[in-house]
């Protein structure tokens, strides 16, 4: 199912702990933009299905990453991205949004998009793996 724009943001702003709509809105398009970089084919389209749709087209045209970012770049990136960010600030913002995104899918396509992505995201989507 997908989820509406405004309960989407709202859970982002709520675990952001942001002041507006807006601060949650732009951590998701950065953060989404990123992780649309490393998820390619039915996982992609798949998640992009359950995201609101200004997100989803996001997902869907991502930001171009000529290799896979470990969790710690991923964050370097985040903060390169967001204007007066620091590592702490993204990796808060990068962690609202993903664990918001890791609502969205169900634990099967979550585990699909964590086989996509270099070892340690399974932390940044709040969902820690047993391995």
């Amino acid at each position: 199912m997908t989820l509406r724009w405004e309960a989407f943001l709202d859970q982002v702003k709520e675990r952001g702990e942001y002041n507006s709509r807006s601060e949650a809105d732009r951590a998701a398009r950065v953060v989404l933009a990123l992780l649309g970089a490393h998820l390619v084919g039915e996982v992609r389209a798949q998640l992009a299905a359950r995201l609101p749709e200004a997100f989803a087209l996001i997902l869907l045209n991502p930001l171009q990453s000529a290799e896979p970012l470990t969790p710690e770049r991923f964050v370097r990136a985040t903060t390169a991205w967001i204007e007066g960010a620091t590592e702490a600030t993204a990796a808060w913002d990068v962690s609202a949004v993903l664990s918001t995104v890791a609502d969205a899918a169900d634990d099967e396509l979550l585990q699909e998009i964590l086989l996509q992505l270099p070892a340690g995201y399974d932390l940044l989507f709040g969902r820690p793996q047993i391995h």
